[in-house]
């Protein structure tokens, strides 16, 4: 995972390296020779995904962008991209964030199922229909595709709920816990003190965030919305309409995989859609 991109970038080999010293730990070399068992860890998962982001998209010399968002973890890695955070910082921070989150889905267990072909307003309301256990949207990924987070039953409940009304698919996806639920409470207020403690800068171009999916440049607002973060939904169908009635026609994804490739190209078929 990332190889090749220390084999054709001097910067991004400068990014696997201070990873390491950062973390305390040879990550590099866990995304290098790892098995899928190794990267599955917690403290690795979420820095690794973040290190590659990051070095994917610093490794081009023409990568200058006028507008950037982040779907769920990837709203760090647009916020280093943007300048509103430093590397170091921004690893930092999805470290305390991956362990913080791994620590509540060990306290309250918890799911995710995604919910292909019915309307968002729909699933909103039958989620809120639901009152043994805790259901709630979110990730608002597409048109005709949300995931819903919870506890075990009330995910199960909502799912058969879901069913009848209608769905394609209620598929319950093989997570560690209800992430963007409010079981991540506990996770909420221990990254809180951390991004409390962070310095975060005048970005130099738009950031969507998640919680609003508006574009902020405010470094006050941009903490206090990442904070909500963990807790709240992801509004990316949101986020990718307001960029492009913003002016945004070509989106470029900087990561491991062509998953929102695929979301923005649900979400505005005008628009240009690529990798680095």
């Amino acid at each position: 995972m990332g190889k090749e991109l220390i084999e054709s970038s001097t910067k991004a080999k400068e990014i696997f390296q201070n990873a390491n010293d950062i973390l305390g730990f040879d990550i590099a070399k866990i995304m290098f020779e790892g098995s899928d068992e190794d990267l599955k860890q917690t403290k690795v998962t979420q820095p690794a995904i973040f290190i590659h982001s990051v070095a994917m998209a610093f490794s081009s010399e023409s990568f200058s962008p006028d507008m950037v968002a982040g779907h769920s973890l990837g709203e760090f890695s647009a916020l280093v991209s943007s300048r509103a955070l430093d590397f170091e910082s921004g690893l930092g921070l999805v470290y305390k964030r991956a362990l913080a989150m791994q620590k509540a889905c060990e306290t309250v267990p918890g799911t995710m199922a995604a919910i292909l072909g019915l309307d968002d307003k729909l699933v909103d309301e039958i989620c809120q229909s639901v009152t043994e256990g805790i259901v709630v949207a979110a990730n608002y990924n597409c048109p005709g595709q949300l995931v819903i987070s919870g506890s075990l039953k009330g995910v199960e409940i909502a799912c058969e709920k879901l069913k009848q009304a209608g769905a394609k698919r209620a598929l319950v996806l093989p997570v560690g816990g209800a992430f963007h639920s409010p079981l991540m409470k506990p996770a909420e207020e221990e990254l809180r003190a951390a991004i409390d403690a962070t310095n975060f800068h005048q970005p130099v171009c738009a950031v969507y965030q998640n919680v609003t999916s508006n574009a902020h440049r405010d470094p006050k607002e941009i903490k206090v919305n990442l904070i909500k973060q963990l807790t709240a939904p992801v509004r990316w169908t949101e986020s990718v309409r307001n960029m492009v009635n913003d002016g945004a026609s070509a989106f470029v994804e900087c990561g491991p995989g062509k998953v929102l490739q695929g979301l923005v190209k649900k979400i505005t078929s005008d628009s240009e859609v690529m990798s680095i």
